[in-house]
């Protein structure tokens, strides 16, 4: 008879029995399972006998809110004072558009909130703004965008001390609306396939915008179709040359384009706009569509920052080619990306404001001869909603970090910093807005029939967010952006090089991937060890790292046969997947960073439980990457599992003040259902009775 080996190490693969056995001693080994577990498992089956965190909702919301939140409650209090700047739930387009303009015209000339000079002194205070307005309505949001970050932040950022003197008070107060008119009917995603052509004319001291084609011509212009006054237009410059070629291809620079009078606002000669029309969502934004035939503006109007031309026609630049140049130019617009990513987050928070209020308030079924109980109290629903609200407060804290980190470039312009935020702002932007666009859905599904009544803001919201996965850059060419750069760093690990700031982890955890993974630790499945932030964030970076070194062994044998682009189209969905998994370790290092520096002690405890629900919840969502390399085993995987659903019902008992930290009044959700009083009541009045 073969005796037990009891080191849980000793396995011998080539037979089956010795593997059996050795299995049932794990489960007998006092090291493999404590007595804690054997408590988690009761808690399971007994889960009402679970005592409820005490949470300090005040507490909460002055940590999560931070310093920004007297003029968020500046903006929402003046437009709840404004019952006539408050968007109906039926509204057409024009009357919207036109609504839309009242609003943002009343937020700096009567509100006294002046956007554009928090883009260029205090970044992450116009985020703020930002987020309070796009609560009003996303239209009122993408709108302000436009206008400051858009067409003022390319004036600010490509521009030159004459274009800020000249512009900034009319951007600032909105005597001058205007575009930013980059993307095209033929390209969006590759902006230096951009056709719009910029010709200096050396004999009149002009630049000549023409629209070559009906693919060049600029397409889903925000604020084009009816307000705007000018664009900042993206066009390749040409240089005429005295040769047989005749003009030289500089490159895709910014222009300053009057597209209407300022006076009579008719649209100038050479000048066509037409209207893009009635869109999924966002109707309140007008977008157009500009050609130009060989309209001519002045030499100063090229925004000048990265690339000049002379009187005599000579072309100058601090940077040595049409790369260079390009890469400066877009890594001065990723603001809009630190603010879509930003705002999806706030979206996410109000979508969950209104499920949750109505799954706590609504009840279905109990048991027998007993009342009915809360939907929330169903497993199914809150499997559907804790983890979101987990993952929401995860987004909120990444985001956050997100919004102090280009502030910071701002101030600096440190290289080093402005790569990081680059890679760092597409990754989040891409994430998420793709989980908050899936999340817009289940939150309707998740409050049935009553979810889909428009008044109750789900159709709105989902239609309206939609397009944050799309524009400032399509999610899925960012992430290979994300990818690209973590490919460069793998690439400078085992050159000695030094790794940015967001990457460091890699250095150390590539090591650790060069190791096989720990047959003990694998098993461990004590509540301690699953909670622990060292596990969960280990876990994390192993996935990212295996990844990362998979990848790069596939890429270099592709592409000697396929070339690096058939290589990277082979490896695509590899290489997707490799920049989600950096982005939620990211996400997770920052939400362990601000469970750690919570000063209140019942916020930080609440914040502890939701983050061990968001990293086990994603480990679990993942589990077969884990399991077919051995870093969890079988019993292990289970004990995610249970513990995942455990967390989500200790979650449900404290789920009505986590939203109540979020601090989103009534008058800013206006959804009948999501009512903190007399919510059945309100909506009935809605319908008229």
């Amino acid at each position: 008879m073969q005796t037990r080996n009891p080191d849980p190490t000793a396995e011998d693969d080539s037979q089956s029995a010795a593997r059996r056995i050795q299995r049932l001693s794990l489960h007998l080994t006092p090291a493999a399972i404590s007595p804690d577990d054997h408590r988690q498992i009761s808690r399971l089956e007994c889960a009402k006998a679970a005592a409820k965190l005490n949470v300090d909702t005040k507490s909460l919301s002055s940590y999560m809110r931070g310093k920004h939140r007297e003029i968020q409650d500046k903006v929402m209090d003046y437009f709840n004072s404004r019952p006539d700047l408050q968007t109906p739930v039926e509204i057409l387009k024009d009357d919207h558009r036109e609504l839309c303009m009242r609003q943002l015209t009343g937020l700096v000339k009567e509100a006294g909130i002046r956007p554009f000079r928090y883009v260029v002194e205090d970044p992450a205070k116009y985020f703020a703004v930002l987020e309070a307005v796009g609560s009003v309505d996303m239209s009122l949001g993408i709108k302000m965008g436009v206008q400051y970050s858009l067409w003022g932040g390319s004036v600010i950022n490509l521009g030159t001390k004459k274009h800020k003197d000249k512009y900034f008070d009319g951007i600032d107060n909105l005597e001058y609306p205007g575009c930013f008119a980059m993307t095209e009917l033929h390209h969006g995603s590759n902006v230096q396939g951009l056709q719009t052509m910029a010709t200096f004319d050396p004999i009149t001291d002009e630049f000549v915008i023409d629209t070559p084609n009906d693919g060049a011509i600029k397409w889903w212009i925000g604020n084009a179709a009816v307000h705007g006054k000018f664009a900042t237009v993206f066009a390749k410059l040409m240089l005429p040359t005295h040769d047989k070629r005749g003009v030289s291809d500089m490159g895709v620079h910014a222009f300053i384009v009057p597209i209407r009078d300022m006076k009579t606002h008719q649209t100038l000669p050479g000048i066509e706009i037409n209207d893009c029309g009635h869109k999924v969502g966002l109707n309140g934004v007008d977008n157009g569509a500009l050609r130009f035939r060989a309209v001519r503006i002045p030499r100063d109007n090229l925004l000048n920052r990265f690339g000049d031309v002379s009187r005599d026609g000579k072309y100058t630049s601090s940077l040595p080619s049409i790369n260079k140049r390009f890469a400066a130019t877009l890594g001065e617009l990723v603001g809009g990306r630190v603010g879509l990513a930003y705002s999806s987050g706030s979206v996410l928070k109000v979508a969950g404001t209104i499920a949750i209020r109505y799954s706590l308030l609504r009840q279905q079924f109990g048991p027998p001869k007993q009342p009915e109980v809360s939907i929330l109290d169903y497993q199914s629903q809150q499997h559907k909603l804790m983890p979101m609200l987990a993952s929401t407060y995860a987004f909120h804290f990444a985001t956050l970090h997100l919004v102090e980190k280009y502030s910071e470039m701002k101030k600096t312009h440190d290289e080093q910093l402005v790569a990081d935020v680059h890679s760092l702002s597409a990754g989040l932007k891409a994430y998420v807005t793709s989980y908050t666009a899936k999340s817009l859905s289940i939150c309707r599904e998740a409050c049935g029939g009553h979810g889909y009544a428009a008044v109750n803001r789900f159709g709105s919201l989902r239609n309206d967010h939609d397009i944050f996965q799309t524009f400032e850059g399509d999610n899925t060419v960012l992430l290979q952006q994300v990818a690209g750069d973590l490919l460069k760093q793998y690439k400078e690990k085992f050159q000695g090089g030094t790794l940015t700031v967001t990457w460091n982890y890699l250095r150390e955890s590539m090591n650790s991937y060069l190791s096989q993974p720990n047959p003990v630790t694998a098993r461990w499945e004590s509540e301690d060890h699953l909670r622990d932030p060292k596990f969960q964030l280990d876990a994390f970076r192993y996935r990212t790292s295996r990844l990362l070194q998979s990848v790069a062994v596939r890429l270099r044998k592709h592409s000697k046969t396929l070339g690096s682009f058939g290589a990277w189209n082979r490896c695509l969905n590899h290489l997707l997947t490799l920049a989600e998994s950096h982005i939620e370790s990211v996400i997770l290092a920052k939400f362990i960073e601000a469970v750690q520096n919570c000063p209140d002690a019942s916020s930080r405890a609440a914040l502890k439980l939701v983050c061990d629900l968001y990293a086990l919840d994603r480990i679990w969502k993942d589990i077969g990457t884990y399991r077919n390399v051995d870093y969890v085993a079988p019993n292990k995987a289970k004990a995610i599992h249970k513990l995942t659903a455990y967390l989500s019902f200790r979650v449900r008992n404290i789920a009505g003040e986590l939203i109540d930290a979020f601090d989103i009044p009534d008058y800013v959700t206006r959804a009948p259902i999501a009512m903190q009083s007399d919510a059945y009541s309100q909506y009935t009045q809605h319908v008229g009775f």
